[in-house]
């Protein structure tokens, strides 16, 4: 057996190699940290059911005139949607809300106002948010899980704050950008020519959003695709089969 002797300048030499691996391994490891809680949460552009099913949003502060109607169109074709209403709106319109509810569409939340999110604070953010869930809670008896900023403004405070307290950023994969009033053609060649699953499609109450409606549905339909609220889409990554209202009424 041979027996290895170190004097003191060899064993000083090797426990400072130690630790100096150590101390590597500690840096290294941090450094992972530190980049891993400095990526940002993310918005939401489309689902990831990974199934033929598309969510038509409806974000509202205005045009209530045409909400009758749509919702006449959406029952003849057996389409759930999600409707992000203000509180602001909502508050002068509490028998819309309750009917849209009724009919079995989401009720969603765009904040009290239709502000300019980027430029709020956290607390801002919270204040709008929160105030208009206490308002569709009030109506509906579901709290509101999903926030579509007005102006589909965003950034890292914006997404970070939302998260905060347990809300989704709600963007769009497919935008009618029917707020400029195109005819009801262009909004369809607009949805159509984007086509794909796990679609978020983005449009508002306007006039020639309303003309658009027959032909658009019929033609989703023809593809294939069912046209169901957000929840259908959007699986969380811990999902136990337990749908996002039903978390919401827990």
């Amino acid at each position: 057996m041979r027996i290895f002797l170190l004097n003191k300048k060899s064993l000083a030499f090797t426990i400072g190699g130690f630790f100096a691996i150590a101390c590597l391994t500690l840096i290294f490891f941090q450094v992972i940290s530190l980049k891993s809680a400095s990526v940002p949460a993310q918005a939401i552009y489309q689902g990831n059911s990974g199934q033929k099913i598309v969510a038509i949003c409806v974000n509202v502060d205005w045009g209530e005139e045409y909400l009758p109607d749509m919702l006449e169109k959406f029952k003849k074709h057996k389409v759930r949607v999600t409707f992000f209403v203000t509180g602001h709106w909502a508050e002068k319109n509490p028998e819309l809300v309750k009917q849209m509810n009724e009919a079995g569409h989401s009720i969603q939340n765009h904040g009290y106002k239709h502000l300019h999110f980027n430029q709020l604070s956290s607390p801002q953010i919270k204040e709008q948010i929160m105030k208009t869930e206490k308002i569709v809670e009030q109506l509906t008896g579901k709290k509101t899980i999903y926030f579509a900023s007005p102006y589909g403004e965003y950034n890292n405070n914006l997404i970070s704050t939302v998260n905060e307290i347990n809300y989704s950023l709600i963007m769009w994969s497919i935008d009618t950008v029917d707020w400029e009033l195109p005819s009801a053609d262009t909004i369809v060649k607009r949805v159509m020519n984007k086509m794909h699953n796990d679609a978020i499609i983005l449009m508002h109450p306007t006039k020639p959003t309303l003309e658009a409606l027959p032909d658009l549905l019929t033609q989703i339909e023809k593809q294939g695709y069912q046209m169901q609220t957000l929840d259908k889409i959007i699986i969380p990554s811990n999902d136990s089969g337990q749908d996002e209202n039903e978390k919401a009424d827990s």
